[in-house]
């Protein structure tokens, strides 16, 4: 389905009469359209997360019931929201996510509308899984290892040995969920899996980076013993 629904345009509207712009941006973020969530929807997003008169747990709430919709294309596009705000937006919205007990509850999730939704699906799945994984490691740690510093003075390389024996099972189980997100480049056939792919890749980069300076501190530890 391309272009916006008349449901996408009912739902902006709403939140536009009861004053709410914040969520009526998460809806244009999230609509039907086969496409990645617009900049500049996403902009306004990250720069609201900074707003400290801007109700972060509202936010977040709104996107998670996106999240519970029964469209692959919205379901994707919330998650690919929530993803970019979890690495560009103020921290404060990581940290609200980190807080919750369940985040997204999509591992049965299944769209039949189409052999597109079908496939789509399978990829909902993973990805919402490797989000529940990054907010329980920042949870676990009470950092974020797609944030911290790295190299000689970074975070993992001057970790206490037993934070470091906490850290790294932590960041391997956040590496293997996002590993598991498995695609091939038959399945990068639409705007929007596409911007769930670059987020992706973007943040392996980071969480190897993080790995191998946890690998160097932990063998300069066992030197020292």
């Amino acid at each position: 389905m391309s272009g916006q629904t008349l449901t996408d345009r009912i739902a902006a509207a709403q939140y536009s009469l009861t004053g709410s712009e914040v969520c009526r941006a998460v809806c244009k973020a999230t609509t039907h359209e086969q496409t990645a969530p617009k900049k500049k929807h996403l902009e306004y997003l990250i720069q609201a997360t900074q707003e400290t008169n801007v109700n972060v747990p509202q936010m977040a709430d709104t996107l998670i019931e996106r999240a519970g919709n029964a469209s692959w294309v919205v379901v994707f596009k919330a998650l690919i929201t929530t993803h970019h705000l979890m690495v560009h937006g103020n921290e404060r919205f990581l940290q609200f996510l980190a807080s919750r007990n369940t985040l997204f509850n999509l591992s049965n999730f299944l769209d039949r509308t189409g052999s597109h939704g079908l496939d789509m699906s399978t990829f909902i799945r993973r990805y919402s899984r490797y989000l529940n994984e990054k907010a329980f490691a920042y949870r676990q740690m009470s950092f974020d290892f797609g944030r911290v510093k790295k190299g000689a003075e970074g975070v993992m390389r001057t970790m206490s040995v037993e934070k470091l024996l906490k850290g790294m099972p932590t960041l391997q189980s956040q590496i293997d969920a996002l590993l598991e997100f498995d695609v091939h480049p038959k399945d990068l056939n639409n705007g929007v899996i596409n911007a769930c792919f670059l987020l992706l890749f973007k943040d392996l980069i980071k969480l190897y980076a993080c790995y191998n300076d946890g690998i160097i501190n932990l063998f300069r530890i066992l030197q020292n013993c």
